[in-house]
């Protein structure tokens, strides 16, 4: 069976990803790129009081919440705050469990970066291969 990171992944995450959300994460994590962080959901945090800021970087779910919400320079930090609790939501119903996100939250922020690179690019080449070829 694969690590439960791996499994919330493919089965609780995965099919909120459009192409585009794929894409996106594959060039910043091939790249390194600073604007996907470990350890907080977004940069600036998701405080009330900085909700309309733009949003600078997010985690491997808040970024993707960033591209969905126009990309950098158009998403707010809120915005992409909500899109994380919709794809924590849809995530828990998937697997059945609550709070099943926290699986592939605290691997993405407790494991080094280049583990984390090293084993999400593969997973997403191997979902860009199933969503083009589909």
């Amino acid at each position: 069976m694969a690590e439960m990171w791996r499994k919330v992944f493919r089965e609780g995450f995965l099919p909120s990803l459009k192409t585009e959300h794929l894409v996106a994460l594959r060039e910043v994590l091939a790249s390194d790129d600073p604007r996907l962080i470990q350890g907080a959901t977004t940069s600036p945090p998701p405080l009330q009081c900085v909700q309309d800021w733009p949003a600078e970087a997010g985690c491997l779910i808040g970024f993707c919440g960033i591209i969905e919400n126009g990309g950098f320079g158009e998403a707010t930090v809120g915005q992409a705050e909500e899109w994380f609790f919709q794809a924590a939501t849809q995530i828990d119903s998937r697997m059945g469990e609550t709070a099943a996100i926290r699986w592939l939250t605290n691997w993405w922020d407790d494991t080094d970066r280049m583990t984390t690179i090293n084993e999400i690019l593969p997973e997403i080449d191997r979902a860009i291969a199933l969503k083009i070829g589909a």
